[in-house]
């Protein structure tokens, strides 16, 4: 089966930096190997100065873009907990965050490329508007040249779309889906996938259909310009290898959306 000439380019990203003080969390040098856009963590959810300092040099070093991943203020929850907090406040964190990360880019040669919410601020701008409206507001105010990457038909994406940013949709490799294509909360079975070898054919299927199987079983639709492949998954780096080279050998180029 041939690969459709709209989708002959995918990036492949992953969530870096997500250590805190001395406790690790994954194989960011790894990683940083096979990927070619890293989601670093700025300070809220997880990672810290020497970290983020660490993870941009070895991003640089590699060409490997570098990525903000802002989230709610949640050391403690790993991000993964909605916060009800106002808009603008929500505006001037991501801001932080994305300066934060943008000043170590930048010591590292480098500089932020784009913008990705992480865990629950992730999923709160999926569908709600206020708190998508006030993460696209802080991209517009820092660099309106930045993209920002997000779930396909997510309110961010089409707030971001009608701010005049650039939008990139992501698919996750490692992640079920619903049958409205969004993803199966953590909390719920079937929300994380660990067979690598059905990681990475679904993927190629993906790409060469536009089409993902739910944990349903139900065709969705599903398009995008780059895959995440969580840091934090078990066995990521074998995964994201896996899924690299199954792509590569369906005829797909792997380059980063935002060099």
């Amino acid at each position: 089966m041939s690969l459709p000439s709209a989708v002959p380019v995918v990036d492949l990203n992953s969530d870096l930096g997500e250590g805190f003080g001395i406790w690790k969390l994954g194989d960011d040098e790894a990683l940083l190997d096979v990927i070619t856009s890293a989601n670093v963590a700025c300070g809220f959810h997880a990672g810290d100065p020497n970290i983020m300092r660490r993870v941009c040099e070895a991003a640089a070093s590699r060409g490997v873009s570098i990525g903000a991943q802002v989230s709610y203020r949640d050391l403690a929850g790993f991000g993964r907990r909605s916060i009800d907090i106002d808009s603008a406040s929500l505006t001037n964190d991501v801001i932080y965050q994305i300066g934060a990360l943008d000043g170590f880019a930048r010591t590292a040669g480098s500089a932020v490329r784009y913008v990705k919410p992480h865990g629950a601020l992730y999923n709160r701008a999926v569908h709600d508007d206020d708190q998508a409206a006030a993460v696209v507001a802080a991209v517009s105010a820092y660099d309106p040249r930045l993209p920002v990457l997000g779930l396909p038909g997510s309110a961010l994406l089409r707030h971001a779309e009608q701010a005049g940013l650039r939008t990139v949709a992501e698919a996750f490799a490692d992640r079920g889906y619903t049958a409205q294509a969004t993803l199966v909360p953590r909390s719920q079975p079937g929300a994380l996938l660990e067979d690598t070898k059905e990681v990475a054919q679904r993927m190629v299927h993906m790409l060469i259909t536009g089409r993902m199987r739910s944990i349903d079983g139900v065709e969705i639709a599903v398009s995008a310009q780059s895959i995440c492949v969580h840091g934090d998954t078990p066995g990521a780096v074998a995964m994201a290898v896996a899924v690299r080279k199954a792509l590569a050998e369906a005829g797909v180029e792997i380059r980063a959306f935002a060099p």
